[in-house]
């Protein structure tokens, strides 16, 4: 299925890239979400008419990902976890968790921009987590996870 990007997909392409992708992926994912449109003559036509608009709008995007990103840079966020003797937490602090102790501080993100390589957390100490703005843009804190009081 050839398709023509209205913006920068990860691991795919550049805005006005034609590219091939497989149906599935085309029609479930690219197409709804608005980051694609089928590659036909018409379309081609009316994307290069709207190109710098395109672009423009994603210019913003990224301009808007670059000021959240260095408004957390360097920040280290800590949570408080109930805690055993050994040091395990009861439960774990995942993305939810993470997502409100940021909403604590007065920092937006959403649940989506986190990355955690290696899954929820389930013991004290200080772990790196990764914070996805966009294609371009990604952020690593520190996260500490503290014992309450």
């Amino acid at each position: 299925m050839n398709v023509i990007l209205l913006d920068k997909v990860e691991n795919l392409g550049e805005i006005g890239d034609m590219v091939n992708v497989k149906p599935g992926y085309g029609r479930n994912y690219l197409l709804p979400q608005g980051k694609a449109t089928l590659a036909t003559k018409q379309n081609l036509a009316e994307f290069e008419s709207r190109r710098a608009e395109l672009e423009k709008a994603s210019a913003e995007e990224l301009a808007a990902a670059k000021a959240r990103a260095n408004l957390i840079e360097g920040m280290e966020l800590v949570i408080p976890a109930n805690v055993g003797s050994e040091g395990k937490l009861f439960g774990s602090v995942g993305p939810i968790d993470i997502t409100e102790a940021f909403s604590k501080v007065g920092v937006e993100v959403a649940r989506a921009e986190i990355r955690m390589p290696d899954g929820p957390i389930h013991e004290i100490g200080d772990f790196s987590i990764g914070l996805h703005f966009h294609s371009d843009v990604n952020v690593d804190i520190n996260l500490k996870v503290v014992a309450e009081d």
